[in-house]
């Protein structure tokens, strides 16, 4: 199995800018990459950066390119990195532009730089997902796995479910 991890943006990727002390957030390597140096992985993939914006800025045109690399991928599961304010409605998206593949959407709600992070934990629940489904869209957050037409957010506490 090969899994194509997608950066594209979101909290999880968030890093602190080193000409402002901090201040700030902006995009760095794809936080991915030191989840899985930790990882050591039984598995093959690469990671591609698709771009790296905050998922309310993400445009119709960007889903495009993403759906884009995906069907003309000749890989078959993907696990995306986005952020979690659009990530539902990229999911939905992706579900009506995109055939015969797998693709899993996570993020997190902190940054995975942050020691409390969930991040790694939801990277991890998506790459058992891909090992278990065939295709379709999922979302992967806060610990469960559901199909993109399933899957709310409590628009009070954040939480995904």
């Amino acid at each position: 199995m090969k899994i194509v991890f997608v950066q594209t943006g979101g909290t999880i990727d968030k890093d602190y800018p080193h000409t402002t002390k901090g201040w700030a957030f902006e995009f760095g390597e794809p936080a991915t990459n030191r989840i899985l140096e930790k990882l050591n992985p039984s598995f093959g993939y690469r990671v591609v950066t698709a771009f790296q914006k905050d998922s309310l800025e993400i445009t119709d045109e960007d889903r495009k390119s993403l759906a884009a690399l995906i069907q003309n991928s000749e890989e078959n599961k993907f696990i995306i990195t986005h952020g979690t304010d659009t990530l539902i409605e990229t999911a939905s998206f992706l579900s009506q532009h995109v055939e015969h593949k797998l693709v899993i959407l996570t993020g997190a709600m902190r940054p995975e730089r942050f020691t409390n992070s969930e991040a790694p934990i939801n990277i991890g629940c998506a790459i058992a997902a891909a090992n278990l489904l065939d295709k379709g869209v999922f979302v992967t957050m806060h610990g469960i796995v559901k199909s993109h037409s399933d899957i709310k957010r409590n628009q009070e506490t954040g939480a995904f479910y």
